[in-house]
């Protein structure tokens, strides 16, 4: 029984631990650009004028 309380100990500590990053994430501004990656693969890259 004392296993099953250890346990659950650890996971809420996992979970809040996970939760703090995710707010950091979020505040920290991870989540801003979410139209670029997306249609980035869309767009023709600048060809280089240099060839070796």
């Amino acid at each position: 029984m004392s296993v099953i309380i250890l346990l659950l100990g650890a996971s809420l500590t996992v979970g809040i631990i996970f939760l703090v990053a995710f707010c950091w994430a979020v505040k920290s501004g991870q989540f801003e650009d979410d139209y670029s990656p997306a249609h980035r693969i869309l767009f023709d890259e600048q060809a280089n004028d240099q060839q070796p």
